[in-house]
Parts: C-alpha cells; sequence; structure tokens
C-alpha cells in the first residue's frame, strides 16, 4: 500500500477542529482508514478487505498499550529513539495482516524489552532484542502464560478503578451518570495457579469486558471469575455501570454566580463538599471553569489551595487538594466584565476532578479471592479507588 493513502488521513485531520473529531473510520477509493488517538499521537490502520471496525480499534489499543508497557511512557519521543524494537514488535503483533501475539508477556520472551545496557551492546555487536526461543506459551492451551514461572515472593494484587462520568444541573439534580470501571491485576505467582475470584455483589456489572483468561461459562452461571491468570500486570475486566442502578454522586458544588445587565460587575462563589463518600476523604480536587468571552478579569480569594485565573483563554483554574468536611473549601470574589456589553448568555460549567482511596463508588465489593494448583499461600491484597472522568456541573 503507497504511503500516500495517508493524506486522506491528514485532510481529516485538517478539517477536524479538535483531534478527538476526527472520525475513526475514514473511506477512501479503494481503503479504509481506522484510527485511534492516544497519548497526543493517532495510531492509524489501512484496511484493504472486509474486516469489522471494532476489531481493528481493539488491536490498535492492543498496540498503544504494549509499546507503554514496553518504553514506560507512548510519545512521540520514545517511538523515534526504539524504531527498531517498534518494528520488531508490530511484526509479532501482527502477521501477514492478522493479529497474532498480543500478551504483552509473551511479546517480551519474543521481543527482549530495551534497557540502555542492551541498546549500546546491540549498537556495538550489531545484534537484535530478538529472543532465541520460540516462547514456551505459544506452544501451550494457555497462551497468554509463559512456563516454569519461579518468584520468592508470591503475591496478587489486585485494583479496582472506577471513574466516573456525570452532569449535574444549576439545581444539584443528576441529569447523566455512568461508571466505568476496571479491575487491574498484578499476579506474580510461582508455577500454574487457578485463581477464583468473587464478588459479594455481582449483579451490579452489567456490560462486561473479560481478559482471555476468564473462563466465561462458569461467570455466566455463577457469577464468579475462574482464570488462570498471565505473568505480570494485566487488566482482568471492566465494566459499566449504568444510570438504572442509581450511581450514587460522590461531591458536590454550591454555586453563586450572578452578572447583572447594567454593571461592569458580576459576583462569583463556589463551594465544594463531599455528598456520598462512606466517610472516605475526597482528595486531589481541581476545579475548572471556562469563563464567558466578555470576562476580563477576576479577583478571587480561595479558602484553601491556589487559583489561577487566564485573562487569553477565559479559564479558570482552582487546585482545591484535600476537602475537611468540616471546614468545605470555597472559592469568592468579584468578576469584571468588558464594558458596554450585554451580560453573558449561560453561566459557565464547573468541571471537576478528585480522587477517592479505598473506595468503589458503584459499591462493588470483592468476597474473596482463593487459588488452586498450586501448594503455597500467596499474600493478597485488593484496593479501590475512584475517581472523576467527566464531570460536569452546570450553573
Amino acid at each position: 500500500v503507497s504511503r500516500s493513502v495517508c493524506d486522506y488521513f491528514f485532510e481529516a485531520q485538517e478539517r477536524a477542529s479538535e483531534a478527538e473529531n476526527v472520525p475513526p473510520v475514514i473511506p477512501t477509493p479503494h481503503h479504509y482508514l481506522l484510527s485511534v488517538y492516544r497519548h497526543k499521537i493517532f495510531f492509524v490502520a489501512v484496511i484493504q478487505s472486509e474486516v469489522p471496525p471494532l476489531f481493528v480499534i481493539e488491536f490498535l489499543h492492543r498496540v498503544v498499550d504494549t509499546f507503554q508497557d514496553y518504553f514506560g511512557v507512548c510519545s512521540e519521543v520514545m517511538i523515534k529513539d526504539n524504531v527498531v524494537v517498534v518494528y520488531e514488535v508490530l511484526e509479532e503483533m501482527l502477521d501477514n495482516g492478522f493479529p497474532l501475539a498480543t500478551e504483552s508477556n509473551i511479546l517480551k520472551e519474543l521481543i527482549k524489552p530495551p534497557t540502555i545496557l542492551r541498546t549500546v551492546v546491540n549498537t556495538i555487536t550489531g545484534s537484535t532484542n530478538v529472543g532465541d526461543q520460540l516462547p514456551t506459551g505459544q506452544l501451550s492451551v494457555v497462551p497468554w502464560r509463559r512456563t516454569g514461572v519461579k518468584y520468592t515472593n508470591n503475591e496478587a494484587y489486585f485494583d479496582v478503578i472506577e471513574e466516573i462520568d456525570a452532569i449535574i444541573d444549576k439545581s444539584g439534580s443528576t441529569i447523566t451518570a455512568e461508571i466505568q470501571g476496571v479491575i487491574d491485576a498484578c499476579v506474580k505467582l510461582t508455577g500454574m495457579p487457578d485463581l477464583t475470584l468473587s464478588f459479594m455483589n455481582p449483579r451490579l456489572l452489567d456490560d462486561v469486558s473479560f481478559h482471555p483468561c476468564v473462563r466465561f461459562k462458569r461467570w455466566e452461571s455463577e457469577r464468579i471469575l475462574s482464570f488462570i491468570p498471565p505473568d505480570g500486570n494485566f487488566r482482568l475486566l471492566s465494566y459499566h455501570v449504568s444510570a438504572q442502578n442509581l450511581v450514587a454522586i460522590p461531591v458536590y458544588v454550591k454555586h453563586n454566580i450572578s452578572f447583572r445587565d447594567s454593571s461592569s460587575l458580576g459576583r462569583f462563589e463556589i463551594t465544594v463538599g463531599p455528598k456520598q463518600t462512606m466517610g472516605k476523604t475526597v482528595e486531589g480536587v481541581m476545579v475548572t471553569s471556562q469563563m464567558p468571552k466578555g470576562v476580563l478579569n477576576m479577583t478571587l480569594t480561595p479558602s484553601q489551595g491556589t487559583h489561577i485565573f487566564d485573562p487569553v483563554t477565559k479559564v479558570l483554574s482552582w487546585d482545591v487538594g484535600k476537602i475537611n468536611p468540616q471546614k468545605l473549601p470555597s472559592l469568592k470574589g468579584s468578576v469584571s466584565l468588558q464594558a458596554g456589553t450585554s451580560k453573558p448568555d449561560e453561566n459557565p460549567t464547573i468541571n471537576l476532578q478528585f480522587k477517592i482511596q479505598q473506595l468503589a463508588i458503584s459499591g462493588l465489593k470483592v468476597n474473596r479471592l482463593d487459588m488452586y494448583g498450586e501448594k503455597y499461600k500467596p499474600f493478597k491484597g485488593i484496593k479501590y479507588m475512584t475517581k472523576a472522568g467527566k464531570f460536569q456541573v452546570r450553573t
């Protein structure tokens, strides 16, 4: 396929006002271009025959995750610096146009991840990062796990991470709210352990997507996760909890923002507080708001944290930090408007970022984790975290 096919993509990129607005599927006379946008980089696949688009998009996301796993960060500089390894990895991941090895620990046996020492040795000796043997996992019934894994400390950690997306209207009622959740695992166990993970309330989870290692039949019949884990870090499952289960909203914003018609001054007051957090602390709170065009400047005093108003982009950001329920953080002051202009049509929207450790806002709880097939007693740990996705409060 000639590289000129990319011109169709560049045209679409120029037409889109923001990177996120580039259509994921672009038809050209003889090909389709499918793309994902991550880490400020576009990853584009060129398709010549009929194929389910989600299959390709999922593969592109796998490629990005693999690069992130190999190089620590996935950035333009990193890809340019490791272009040889990138080619070697892609060669294994895509064989003659078909996805082949997409499991990170199998790939690492095929292509050793770059280290400074290895790069220096390769430059001097002219050798590559390609491994000598075919990975043992590729030949077994469990292609995601290599054989003969040994650890002195056997441990299995699971992180339940939930992101809440919500839109709250000016009276404080929820317009939409949903939770995207993932369970990330870091499993370092000797041999071939067989794990089962059960939940107190598995009915909460709808729309679940599993790692290939999960036995789906067992989940369907008993709602228990039963699997032989890959070695190291992997995402066990991702799930979705939608509005019909009534998503709990963990924080609220009290606001009093007013612009008067004749005056060139306005008032601005906001207070942030915890709502349904089961007594856990809300931390890492960051409030941002795009002010209307007529706003020249803002004179504000925060009760805690620091704030910045950029008069050019009209963006107000307030770094709040932790919320102390006894003394709620507030930001108060006046807004100066351009003289002679009519008052702004609508009040600004407030965007929130926050984190709550040791709480899954959906109420999901892991009941127990058991291990079969091996004799030793592993060390087990479960952590929960809730954070804000797109969390907006309209004023």
